[in-house]
């Protein structure tokens, strides 16, 4: 269902005064899409936070389905009296990591979460305000402008930095009448611009001059200076480069960043980041280990659950792209989170991975769903609203007696509980918006106590083959993902994945200390 601007009635948020920004702040803008703005954000938060200040990072609107829970909301009480969690991107919770702070919806106020093509859900500082096409969001968005700015001021009111990431490339000029993440939002609340480019991909001169063609006089003057991010190499080879790019566009260089080749150990943001898999029906791709496939759904969400198994040496997670079969000799089928489940279950049928999926099965083999997975397991998939598309129902894979009915109410909350069925730990949270019943959810998956209560969550088939849960980030838990590979005859060679995330935070700010001037870049901040 999509809701136009003119049709709904936005109940925005109540607005606050705070004063005077207390904050520096500082925004990266980038010459294109997946130039490393998340990264570089990241590293800087992680360097600044160590030399003692409170950083928070910033993203007027981000568009992905990875998204994560924040503990703090302005919206009314529900009907339990209870002020319900948000959500922001999952780019930004790993941000506020790196700068060793509390994830907040004022990180992320705008967050799109695409659908289809033509339209996307819309979360306003962390609650879902309904469905808006392409262009039909286009006019809603000055109307968010203020919402924006005051999430903005509300975290610079107990900061010392505010590190923003734009969106995109900042330079397309047919979006800037309505832009609230560029150079809108940096001449709307006064924020001094750095221009990232990657050196990766070409034409990195070309991207930061045509950037300056397009801007106007104002914005032109806003930009403090440029970051060559991504570069492979001798520094010095590029110098005549960053020679003439400053003499077209009189923007100083303030310096260019090496590969940093630990990045792959830190979840990616969005779809776009996923590799294209090796073929592994190829034997010379076939390793010792455990080998789970994922079918590459089209609407994908949250996927970084996966990331813990890839960062296992004995895992071999392999993504199966659109066209290709899912291959016979695999260990385990896993079917990720969706934000269109019945899309793309329908999607999971044209493919013919259903049928893949029943061979695998009647083979043996094992088959795992997370979340919208969880609910293609399932017998039917009930849509009557039409909350993440056209109203109807649409056959699941039959795995798991059970039914699902998307309704409107998203379930938000965030765990760390204790699993009664394994005897683990397990933390992560749950983000969906269909509630599934049937015979199938007697014999759970989990048992989570929270020490007032156990309560049974997921289902598992009877040979124990088939398992399945609303609960994302179980594979982050050490002790149950340890425990979930020796189900399987693997053992466990990653002992912390926190402490590998930490750590590569960590080694991101000693690059940027070591190839950038970070007290120039904190006085240009204001």
């Amino acid at each position: 269902m999509s809701i136009t601007a003119q049709t709904f009635d936005l109940d925005l948020p109540p607005l606050g005064d705070h004063g005077p920004r207390r904050a520096r702040t500082l925004m990266i803008q980038g010459t294109a899409s997946d130039v490393g703005k998340s990264l570089i954000v990241a590293g800087l938060g992680r360097a600044y936070s160590r030399r003692g200040l409170a950083v928070r990072p910033f993203k007027a609107q981000n568009m992905s389905n990875n998204a994560a829970v924040a503990i703090d909301s302005d919206w009314p009480p529900g009907p339990d009296g209870r002020i319900p969690p948000g959500e922001i991107g999952r780019a930004q919770a790993l941000q506020a990591q790196a700068c060793r702070a509390s994830r907040s919806v004022h990180m992320n106020p705008v967050l799109l979460k695409p659908q289809s093509d033509l339209d996307c859900q819309v979360i306003l500082r962390g609650r879902p305000i309904g469905s808006w096409s392409a262009s039909a969001y286009q006019a809603l968005k000055p109307r968010l402008l203020p919402a924006v700015l005051d999430s903005l001021n509300r975290l610079a009111a107990d900061a010392d930095l505010i590190l923003i990431e734009g969106a995109g490339s900042g330079a397309e000029q047919y979006l800037r009448a309505q832009d609230i993440s560029n150079m809108g939002l940096a001449e709307a609340g006064d924020i001094p611009v750095v221009l990232l480019g990657d050196d990766s991909r070409g034409g990195v001169m070309a991207a930061m001059i045509g950037a300056h063609a397009l801007w106007t006089p104002s914005e032109r003057a806003r930009v403090a200076g440029y970051l060559i991010n991504k570069f492979r190499g001798d520094p010095a080879v590029f110098a005549p480069a960053c020679t003439e790019i400053s003499r077209r566009t009189g923007w100083p260089s303030l310096g260019i960043v090496q590969w940093f080749a630990a990045a792959h150990n830190l979840p990616p943001e969005d779809s776009l980041a996923l590799e294209v898999p090796a073929d592994i029906s190829d034997p010379s791709h076939r390793r010792p280990g455990l080998t789970v496939a994922v079918p590459r759904l089209p609407r994908i969400a949250n996927f970084d659950d996966l990331g813990p198994l890839a960062a296992e040496p004995g895992v071999r997670l392999h993504w199966v792209p659109s066209g290709r079969p899912i291959p016979r000799d695999v260990d385990v089928i896993l079917l990720p989170g969706s934000k269109a489940t019945r899309a793309d279950m329908e999607a999971l049928h044209r493919e013919g991975w259903d049928q893949d999926i029943f061979c695998h099965r009647r083979h043996g083999g094992a088959v795992v769903g997370l979340c919208g997975g969880f609910q293609m397991l399932g017998r039917m998939i009930h849509d009557p609203d039409g909350i993440e598309g056209p109203p109807g129902s649409t056959p699941g894979l039959g795995l798991l007696a059970l039914e699902t009915w998307i309704g409107p109410t998203k379930h938000l909350v965030e765990l760390a509980v204790l699993d009664r069925r394994s005897g683990q730990r397990v933390t992560g949270y749950e983000m969906h918006m269909g509630r599934s019943s049937g015979p199938a959810l007697d014999r759970p998956w989990l048992r989570l106590d929270d020490g007032t209560r156990v309560r049974a969550e997921g289902a598992e088939s009877s040979d124990g083959r088939v398992m399945g849960s609303y609960l994302h980030g179980l594979f982050a838990a050490d002790g149950f993902r340890h425990h979930w590979l020796a189900r399987f005859g693997q053992q466990s060679d990653l002992p912390d994945y926190g402490a590998r995330i930490e750590a590569t935070l960590d080694a991101l700010a000693d690059r940027l200390e070591a190839d950038l001037d970070l007290d120039r870049l904190l006085e240009l901040a204001r």
